[in-house]
Formats: C-alpha cells, sequence, structure tokens
C-alpha cells in the first residue's frame, strides 16, 4: 500500500512539473529568436522554432507534432516571415488562448527590392514589406525590448531578472553593431550581390548596398540577367553571396559568367552575434577585391 502511495505522489509531481513546463512553452518563428529569447528569458521559458534548420521560411508548412505542442504554449513571438502570414490565422482559430506577440512593434519596415532592371539600371521597390529586421543589430534592440516587456507581463516576479538581462543583451547588440561597423569601414566597395535580398537592413544599417539577383522566388528574365552581369563587370564585383535556404543554380552560373565565386552566408544561424561578425568577414573580404 506504501508503495502504491508512492507511486501516486511521484506520479503526481511528474505531471505538476510536465504541465508547468508546458505552460512556459514559447514558440518563435526562426532560430536567431531562439537566441534572442535565451539571451532574455534563460530558464524561465522552453523554446520551440517553427522554421528548422535548412528549411526556407517563405514556404514552411507546421507539422502536427508543432501543432500538437502549440496547444500547450504560452506565446508565440512573430517576426514577419512569410509562412506566418499562412499559418498564423490558422494557429489562433485552433489555439484561441494562445497569445501571439509581434516583435516588430515600433520598428519602420522597408520594402523588398526587386531586380536590378536592364531598363533603368536602378532598384525598383515592390509593395511587399521586408521581414529580415533580424539582420540590423540596432533593430534587435527594439525587438528585444518588445520580447522582454511581454516576458515581464508573464513573469512578473521575475521583472528585475529580465530588465538586467535585456540591458545586458542590448549591450551586446551595441558592441557588435560597433564591431561590425569597424569591419566595414572604409572599404573602396559599397555594392554587393545577392541571390535572395535578405540583407536588405544589414546594409543599411552599415551603409552598404545589396544587388538582388531573385525577388519573391522568381528568377531574372534574360534582360535583368544581363543587366545584373553588366554591373557586376562595371563595378568589378567578383562574390555572389548565397544561402541554403533557396535554389543556388542560377547564382552559381552568374559568379562564372563574371569570372567569379558565390559564397555562402546564412542569414538563419542559430549562433547570432558570432554569424553576423563573420558575414561581416566575408563581405570585406569581397569587397576589398
Amino acid at each position: 500500500m506504501k508503495k502504491i502511495c508512492l507511486i501516486v505522489v511521484l506520479f503526481g509531481i511528474l505531471f505538476s512539473c510536465s504541465t508547468q513546463n508546458a505552460q512556459n512553452t514559447v514558440f518563435v518563428s526562426i532560430l536567431p529568436q531562439k537566441y534572442f529569447v535565451e539571451k532574455l528569458a534563460q530558464d524561465l521559458v522552453e523554446i520551440e522554432v517553427m522554421v528548422q534548420p535548412g528549411a526556407n521560411p517563405a514556404t514552411y508548412e507546421v507539422t502536427p507534432k508543432q501543432m500538437a505542442k502549440l496547444a500547450d504554449a504560452l506565446l508565440f513571438f512573430r517576426i514577419g516571415v512569410p509562412f506566418e502570414k499562412a499559418w498564423l490565422p490558422k494557429i489562433k482559430q485552433t489555439n484561441p488562448n494562445l497569445k501571439i506577440v509581434d516583435t516588430r512593434a515600433g520598428i519602420k519596415l522597408r520594402d523588398m527590392q526587386t531586380h536590378l532592371l536592364a531598363d533603368t539600371k536602378q532598384h525598383h521597390a515592390s509593395h511587399t514589406q521586408d521581414p529580415h529586421i533580424w539582420l540590423s543589430p540596432l533593430l534587435v534592440k527594439k525587438q528585444a525590448e518588445n520580447i522582454a516587456n511581454e516576458l515581464v507581463k508573464q513573469f512578473p516576479n521575475h521583472k528585475q531578472k529580465i530588465q538586467n538581462n535585456l540591458s545586458s543583451f542590448q549591450n551586446e547588440l551595441q558592441n557588435l553593431h560597433e564591431q561590425i561597423a569597424i569591419i566595414l569601414k572604409d572599404l573602396p566597395n559599397r555594392k554587393f550581390l545577392v541571390f535572395h535580398p535578405s540583407w536588405g537592413y544589414f546594409a543599411e544599417e552599415f551603409d552598404l548596398t545589396q544587388i538582388p539577383i531573385e525577388m519573391e522566388g522568381k528568377s531574372p528574365n534574360s534582360k535583368e540577367l544581363a543587366a545584373i552581369i553588366d554591373f557586376a563587370n562595371q563595378h568589378q564585383i567578383k562574390t555572389i553571396f548565397i544561402q541554403k535556404q533557396f535554389n543556388r543554380a542560377i547564382a552559381k552560373s552568374i559568379a562564372e559568367q563574371i569570372g567569379g565565386t558565390a559564397v555562402s552566408i546564412d542569414p538563419l544561424a542559430p549562433n547570432y552575434s558570432e554569424n553576423l561578425l563573420q558575414v561581416a568577414q566575408q563581405l570585406r573580404k569581397a569587397l576589398n577585391e
């Protein structure tokens, strides 16, 4: 009888802990956001990432396993990547008690760039807003504030801890900005070719210009392709930056035609600060050629 009572007590404790952990689960859309939430919440929450490594945030489909976990989640921190537009209404309908927090609050979004058109040789903005706000360390400071404010609401007893973490993380981001600014200072060329226009906010922050090849899944037509090759040759650009989430064959073909190389950089890497420093070094090398 004593053994049965002990088992019941232990089961109750385990169930209680399991329920508590489930209630403290938060979802984020992409891996860099996990880094942000970890910096702010530390051990207060369990973090689930929607878009898995190597997957494309533009076309990602939520799995049944993720939908089941969302039923017990406390928060969803959205960031504006395309899959959210299709899936968040369904997620909200299925989980009406789930709070969805928009980490873009207070951030002015830029328009996505289209191809460098052959007839005008100028960038033209689309009507699609650029979601890649996490690639600007200064904009992440605002996103971190939005995340921290919501965490304080959910965990008021840990307000001071969260606010201290916010201050520390924002200092890290400011230092990151300053380190990258030094790396990218005094370059002979400040224009770089990218396959997918992920780096617009990063480029603006550090006085660079990205020249995109692909836009919204559409490859350049022959006229646009000729303009890109002409532009690269005219500005002596020998590097095209690509990412693993998109088809890279066209970029590699262009690289061959300009006598250059295709270099992989990942806007979705989980090791946020380290990754951006590496990207800055790769850009410096390419823009010094």
